[in-house]
C-alpha cells in the first residue's frame, strides 16, 4: 500500500500551480474558448485529444453522460488515473501527451490535408513518443520516400527491447503511410514495377542492394528475427503494430470508469474523479447461535493521510448496503474510522497492505452488497459489490465458502467475542490479493453444516490443486477427521510448488459420490516475502447480544416477513427495554400486525424519557389509539406532535379522522384543508373536505 501524506503547504502550492496554469491557457486560448461551446470541447477531447489513449469502456461511459458537469469530472479522472505520480503538482503523463499532440500536429501535416494527429506517424508518435533513432530515405530515385523509426528501451511496456518501425510515401506522393511487411512487402519501397507482385524474394535482393538497412527492417521490424528467411515477410511485425496500438489501454484498470459511472449520483462532487482500486474479499461464516454472518475485508491501493502538528491522521467512512436483486433495501450502515499515527507508525506500514475488515449479520436469501470506502482527508473512494447467498433452512449437507489464509490465531482473550473471519475462537489472517510465497502454509478454512447419518464417519472431504491443466496435488480426509466441525482447517506446505496461477478445488463426497464443492484461485509468487496486511477491525459482542436479534429483525421487516420480524425485534428488545431505537422497530412490526396494545405496551414508558416525546413515539401512540377505537386519546397525541414537531399531511389527515369519528367535523374540515395546502393532490381527503363542505 502507499502512504500519499499532503499538508496545507501542499494544497497552497498546487492552487497557484493550478492557478498560473488555468490563466496561461487561457491566455493562449482565449479565441478558440470564446468560440467553443462545451459540447465541441468535449467531442475535441474525445475524437482529437485522446483518441489513441481512451479504452472503449471509457469512451462508452463518457457517451453516456449527461451534463457538461459529468463530463468535465470524467476527463478528470480519466487522467488522474494515468498521473504515475498521484498527489504532486504535476501529471506527468498529462504534460507529455499533449506535447506529443502538439508536435505531431506541427511536424506531420505538411505533406497532407489532415492534421498531424490523424496521420500514421502522428499515431504511433502520440503513443511511443520520441523515436531513438530516426533514418530517413529520401534521395534514392530507386526508392520511394521512406523513414525508419528506431525504438530502444521498451521493454517495460511489453515489447521488444529494440525494434523499429517503417514510413513510406506509397507511390511517392502524400503523407507517409506505416509500413506492414506482410501486407506491403518490399517492393512496395521501390520505385519501379517489380513485374510479380508476390516475388517478395526477389524484391528483398533488389532492396538489398539498394539499402541493406532498408531491407532488413522491410522483413522484419524485430533485430534478429527471421521466421522465413530469403525475403518472406514476418507476422512479428504486424502482431508489435497491433500490441502497440492497443498498449493504451492496457496501462489503466478500466475499473475506475465503471465506478464513476455507477457512483456519481451517489459520492459528493469532490470525490467522482478520484477513484482508487482495491483488493477485496467477502465469506459467509455460520455462527455457533445458527446466524450466518457476511465477513467483508477491503483493501485499498493506497492510503492518503494529512501531515498534523501532532502527527499523521486520516478520516474514512464506510457506507454499506444490501439489496435484493430487484433493488429492494434490505439493510444499511455506516461507519467512521479515525486514523492516527506518529512518524515510526508510519514507516512501520507505509509498504503494508491496509486492511478493514468487519461482519454483520443477514437473513436468509440472495442479496446484492455494496460498500462504498470514502477518505475524507483526500476526497477519494473506492468499492465492492458481492452478489450473496444465505442458506436457508435446509436439512440437507452444506459447505460455505472456501477461505486461504497464511496464519490462523487462537484467541485466548474474550474467545466468547466475536471477530471478522474468525471460526470459532480461530482467527484467520489472509492477503487480500490471494497472493502467497513457497514459505507459506497454505490454510483453507470452510464450515460443513447439516451433518447427518454417517456422513462423518464415511465422509470425505478432496483437496485438488491445479496449475493450468496440470493437477499438482491431491489429498483426502474423513470428515471425522476434523475435531473441531463443523470448522475445518486443513495446512498444504507451499515450498515444493513452483510460482504461478492456481486453482483448490475442494469437494465433498460420500461413498465415491461428489455431493457438494467450490474452488478458490490463488497466485504463487517468486518473491520470498511479501509485505502482509495491518488490519483495522474491531471486537464484536458475543453472539447473546441484542443488537444481532435487532438487525435480523430489521431485515426481516424490510423483507416483508412482519410475523419473523416482530419476533426477532421483541427477542432484541427483551433484553434491552430501555432502546429507543429496539422499542420503535418493534412497535412498527406490532403495527403492521395490528397489536395495537403491544404498542401502548412497548412504547408508553418513552414518553416520560425526554421531553418533549421523540415524535415517532407520539405518532405510534396515536396510530394505535385510533385503530382501537380511542379518538380523544389519538387526538391528545397527535396534537402533542403537531405542537412539539409541526404539520405534515399524514399527520393531519389521521387527526382530521380522529375528530371526524368524534364528530367535531369543524376540526376535521381544518385539518384535511390544511393537509391538502401542503399536498394538494390527494384524491380521498378532497373528497372528504367536499363532503363535509356538502359539495356534490
Amino acid at each position: 500500500m502507499k502512504i500519499m501524506r499532503f499538508d496545507s503547504a501542499t494544497r497552497t502550492r498546487a492552487f497557484v500551480f493550478a492557478a498560473v496554469l488555468i490563466f496561461s491557457v487561457s491566455l493562449l486560448r482565449a479565441d478558440q474558448a470564446a468560440a467553443e461551446s462545451p459540447a465541441e470541447k468535449h467531442g475535441r477531447w474525445l475524437e482529437e485529444e485522446v483518441v489513441y489513449l481512451i479504452a472503449p469502456i471509457e469512451k462508452e461511459i463518457f457517451l453516456k453522460l449527461k451534463s457538461d458537469r459529468e463530463r468535465d469530472l470524467f476527463i478528470e479522472a480519466f487522467w488522474k488515473q494515468r498521473d504515475p505520480t498521484p498527489g504532486t503538482d504535476e501529471n506527468e503523463f498529462k504534460k507529455e501527451h499533449y506535447r506529443r499532440l502538439s508536435h505531431v500536429n506541427r511536424m506531420f501535416g505538411r505533406t497532407t490535408t489532415k492534421p498531424g494527429w490523424m496521420t500514421d506517424r502522428g499515431r504511433m508518435y502520440i503513443i511511443l513518443g520520441e523515436p531513438t533513432d530516426i533514418q530517413r530515405y529520401e534521395s534514392k530515385s530507386d526508392l520511394f520516400p521512406a523513414e525508419v523509426w528506431f525504438y530502444q528501451g521498451k521493454g517495460d511496456l511489453g515489447f521488444p527491447n529494440g525494434f523499429s518501425l517503417v514510413f513510406f510515401q506509397e507511390g511517392g506522393v502524400g503523407e507517409y503511410r506505416l509500413y506492414s511487411p506482410l501486407k506491403d512487402g518490399p517492393q512496395a519501397l521501390l520505385a519501379y514495377d517489380q513485374g510479380n507482385p508476390f516475388d517478395y524474394s526477389g524484391a528483398y535482393l533488389k532492396l538489398r542492394e539498394i539499402e541493406p538497412a532498408l531491407a532488413s527492417v522491410s522483413i522484419s521490424f524485430v533485430p534478429g528475427e527471421d521466421s522465413s528467411g530469403m525475403g518472406r515477410p514476418s507476422l512479428v511485425s504486424d502482431m508489435l503494430v497491433q500490441n502497440i496500438e492497443a498498449y493504451p489501454e492496457k496501462i489503466v484498470d478500466e475499473t475506475y470508469a465503471r465506478k464513476f459511472f455507477e457512483y456519481k449520483d451517489i459520492v459528493e462532487v469532490d470525490y467522482t474523479a478520484n477513484y482508487i482500486r482495491s483488493d477485496s474479499l467477502v465469506k459467509v461464516i455460520k455462527d455457533a447461535s445458527g446466524v450466518y454472518f457476511v465477513h467483508y475485508a477491503i483493501e485499498p491501493e493506497r492510503l492518503s493521510i494529512e501531515a498534523g502538528r501532532g502527527g499523521f491522521q486520516a478520516n474514512l467512512k464506510i457506507f454499506g448496503s444490501v439489496r435484493t436483486p430487484e433493488g429492494k433495501n434490505v439493510f444499511q450502515f455506516e461507519k467512521k474510522i479515525s486514523l492516527a499515527f506518529d512518524q515510526d507508525q508510519i514507516e512501520n506500514i507505509n509498504r503494508r497492505p491496509y486492511s478493514i475488515q468487519d461482519m454483520f449479520p443477514l437473513i436468509p436469501g440472495e442479496f446484492k452488497l455494496s460498500i462504498l470506502l470514502k477518505n475524507e482527508t483526500s476526497k477519494e473512494f473506492t468499492s465492492l459489490e458481492q452478489d450473496l447467498v444465505i442458506p436457508g433452512e435446509d436439512d440437507r449437507l452444506q459447505m460455505t465458502s472456501l477461505l486461504l489464509g497464511y496464519a490462523a490465531k487462537k484467541q485466548e482473550a474474550e474467545a466468547d467475542k466475536l471477530r471478522p473471519f474468525q471460526f470459532g475462537s480461530v482467527q484467520v489472517q489472509f492477503p487480500g490479493n490471494r497472493t502467497f510465497t513457497r514459505n507459506d502454509t497454505l490454510i483453507a478454512v470452510f464450515q460443513i453444516h447439516e451433518i447427518h447419518g454417517d456422513f462423518k464417519e464415511k465422509g470425505e472431504v478432496r483437496y485438488v490443486i491445479m496449475r493450468d491443466e496440470d493437477e499438482m496435488l491431491r489429498l483426502s480426509r474423513k470428515a471425522g477427521d476434523y475435531a473441531d466441525l463443523p470448522d475445518c482447517f486443513e495446512e498444504i506446505p507451499l515450498g515444493k510448488f513452483p510460482p504461478g496461477h492456481y486453482r483448490l478445488l475442494l469437494s465433498l463426497a460420500m461413498e465415491g459420490r461428489e455431493i457438494i464443492s467450490q474452488r478458490e484461485d490463488f497466485i504463487l509468487t517468486y518473491l520470498e516475502t511479501i509485505p502482509r496486511s495491518w488490519i483495522h477491525s474491531r471486537i464484536l459482542p458475543d453472539a447473546d447480544d441484542p443488537v444481532y436479534s435487532y438487525f435480523i429483525g430489521t431485515q426481516l421487516f424490510n423483507v416483508g416477513k412482519i410475523e419473523a420480524a416482530r419476533n426477532a425485534l421483541e427477542k432484541a428488545f427483551r433484553k434491552k427495554p430501555d432502546s429507543y431505537e429496539y422499542a420503535i422497530n418493534l412497535a412498527k412490526a406490532c403495527l403492521r400486525l395490528a397489536d395495537d396494545r403491544k404498542i401502548e405496551e412497548v412504547l408508553k414508558p418513552f414518553l416520560s424519557l425526554r421531553t418533549p416525546p421523540e415524535y415517532d413515539v407520539l405518532f405510534l401512540l396515536g396510530t394505535a389509539c385510533k385503530n382501537m377505537g380511542k379518538w380523544d386519546q389519538a387526538v391528545d397525541y397527535f396534537n402533542q406532535a403537531v405542537t412539539h414537531y409541526g404539520v405534515n399531511p399524514n399527520l393531519l389527515n389521521v387527526l382530521g379522522t380522529c375528530y371526524f369519528q368524534m364528530g367535531d367535523h369543524r376540526e376535521a374540515l381544518r385539518a384535511w384543508e390544511k393537509s391538502l395546502e401542503i399536498n394538494a393532490n390527494q384524491p380521498q381527503i378532497q373528497k372528504n373536505v367536499n363532503v363535509l363542505k356538502g359539495k356534490k
